[in-house]
């Protein structure tokens, strides 16, 4: 059941079980395990939304020509699969020359599942932020036609705004979009003490499941700017934001929060 409003004046109940609102991870080796291990918490991981991708009939009526584009913005391992995707079924080939522009390290190393990584130019953020990206685009964005694949119903519009800021010319193909999962099951049989989001669409699947939902407690984590203002003006309370530069990633800001929560005791 959901988590019963506290009494006022109650303490707040310690952390016991976090709920990662994306797929489990394929590797025991994640982080998200060794964090569970050092802080004695039981993680979930359910994802709240998923990805269909958007046909090719549909993708040639925004009559955007890939190959005339010299750079790709990529701010997730979706828009990578997508993009490829996409150039496979239209038989369209990528230029060695294309450079692309990562929002994290992990973004860009996925890379290697496509493309031959050293012999491209392959750039990414510092911190995860898009400001460090920004910072890395804007010495090389002489000349350069961006494509910044992102989904249907949800893109970056910091991201938009930064190019069109910086006269910057670009398009923004719609590949894929997200349906909200049917996550009644889990929500309705657990007590979560967080809930991480990582999407402001897995913000509004929360509430297409739970019109009504009531925060009462329960700490919410969001990584991405998108995301905390969808929590923010979804009525929830944030508590734990990623990245920063002293978090970089949801696992790092986690730590930090029950380093900080471990305290109070």
């Amino acid at each position: 059941m959901l988590k019963n409003e506290a009494k006022k004046g109650a303490s707040v109940a310690p952390i016991k079980k976090i709920l990662i609102t994306q797929p489990r991870p394929e590797s025991d080796k994640s982080p998200y395990f060794e964090l569970a291990r050092k802080y004695g918490v039981a993680l979930d991981f359910h994802p709240f939304i998923k990805l269909e991708g958007i046909p090719c009939k549909d993708f040639r009526k925004q009559k955007i020509d890939i190959a005339q584009y010299t750079a790709v913005i990529f701010t997730s391992r979706n828009a990578i699969d997508h993009f490829f995707r996409i150039c496979e079924e239209m038989k369209i080939s990528v230029s060695q020359d294309t450079k692309y522009f990562c929002i994290t390290e992990a973004v860009a190393l996925y890379l290697q599942k496509f493309i031959l990584y050293r012999k491209r130019k392959v750039f990414y953020g510092a911190d995860g932020t898009n400001k460090s990206m920004f910072d890395v685009i804007n010495k090389h964005k002489e000349n350069e036609r961006f494509l910044y694949p992102c989904s249907e119903n949800q893109q970056d519009n910091e991201i938009v705004n930064w190019l069109k800021s910086h006269k910057c010319e670009f398009a923004t193909p719609f590949m894929y979009r997200t349906i909200s999962n049917d996550i009644k099951q889990v929500m309705g049989g657990h007590e979560y003490d967080i809930i991480c989001f990582f999407t402001p669409s897995g913000v509004k699947s929360l509430f297409d499941n739970f019109p009504t939902y009531q925060q009462n407690g329960t700490r919410i984590g969001a990584f991405g700017n998108n995301t905390s203002k969808a929590v923010e003006e979804a009525g929830l309370k944030l508590d734990i934001k990623a990245p920063l530069p002293q978090a970089p990633s949801m696992v790092a800001a986690l730590e930090q929060f029950l380093q900080a929560e471990t305290k109070k005791k």
